[in-house]
């Protein structure tokens, strides 16, 4: 009598950039909120799933690429001030899916921390050229300080410029690897 042992096969997926974003917002001055993006990043996953449970989830952002729509203070974002994009360039994330939270570990700076990011799966549907896609939407909050970006500074009036906790939002498409 012969025993056969499953193999469990993955489906590797990778980013759909024009078809994806990452955002993060943070207070200034207490009164209102600044908005700023990654332009470039990537992402990929590899799941054993259609329903992506238990995904495997890879994540970096060029940090080089930050815009708040606002050329010095994104310089002052590049900085060693903040990110010091030029000793570390790129941020990351490594994570797997357990039913609506992404768990896994978030580096910048050099730090690590572990973070859940509340996470909704759009589903799967094949595009108009044959290409089959996943879609989803992140959302979660982090304290900067913990990653080291600690500059602040305190106005007359007692107000400090720059919030600790940052929301995250993303909207990520990926695509079904051949």
């Amino acid at each position: 009598m012969s025993t056969a042992t499953a193999t469990a096969t993955t489906t590797k997926w990778g980013l759909d950039p024009t078809h994806s974003e990452v955002s993060f917002k943070v207070k200034h001055l207490v009164i209102s909120t600044v908005t700023g993006y990654f332009k470039t990043f990537d992402a990929s996953s590899e799941t054993a799933s259609d329903d992506f449970q238990g995904a495997k989830i890879s994540f970096s952002a060029d940090i080089a690429s930050i815009d708040t729509n606002q050329a010095d203070r994104d310089n002052h974002l590049k900085s060693a001030d903040f990110f010091d994009a030029e000793t570390f360039p790129k941020m990351t994330f490594e994570g797997v899916l357990e039913g609506n939270t992404l768990k896994g570990d978030l580096t910048i700076k050099g730090t690590t921390k572990a973070v859940e990011l509340d996470v909704e799966f759009g589903g799967v549907v094949q595009d108009p050229y044959g290409n089959t896609k996943a879609g989803f939407e992140l959302e979660g909050k982090v304290s900067r300080k913990e990653f080291g970006l600690t500059w602040n500074y305190v106005t007359e009036a007692g107000s400090v410029v720059v919030g600790d906790q940052v929301r995250i939002l993303a909207n990520i498409q990926v695509v079904k690897q051949a």
